[in-house]
């Protein structure tokens, strides 16, 4: 496998058992369920202000990108928000994570994004290898 064989593009719905199965290996706080999964997919195939991405080898997903652009106040327009990136562990360390951020900047770029930003506590090495800095603490609480 390299990353000359790798494709990014849009996810699809045929898309679902593979990202499903990330989104499961992603999941830390929250076990992802089924159900609800295959609710929210047709919804953010069909938002417009929403983009998932995959990162597909030899027609096998081995990563996934989902991110949002939104307006604000404070920025003078929209912002972008990664809300999930994953690679498979196994996939690791090929670039597939650098193909998937990059696409999501291209296309918040065509949608006038001020800024694309993310909250995580992982690879900080790999974001500051990409260009981006620290800027805040993350807060939140979980609604039950």
């Amino acid at each position: 496998m390299t990353v000359d064989d790798l494709l990014i593009r849009k996810a699809e719905k045929a898309d679902a058992d593979e990202v499903f199965a990330l989104a499961r290996e992603f999941g830390l706080t929250f076990r992802p369920e089924r159900e609800a999964f295959d609710a929210a997919l047709p919804e953010l195939l069909a938002n417009e202000d929403a983009l998932l991405l995959t990162a597909v080898i030899n027609g096998h997903i081995h990563g996934y990108l989902l991110g949002f652009v939104h307006l604000t106040l404070f920025a003078n327009g929209p912002v972008a928000w990664v809300e999930e990136a994953m690679v498979g562990s196994g996939s690791r360390r090929q670039g597939i994570g650098r193909a998937l951020l990059e696409e999501f900047e291209r296309w918040a770029r065509t949608r006038e994004a001020r800024y694309v930003a993310m909250a995580t506590r992982r690879a900080p090495e790999f974001y500051h290898a990409l260009g981006y800095e620290a800027s805040a603490t993350f807060f939140r609480k979980v609604l039950r």
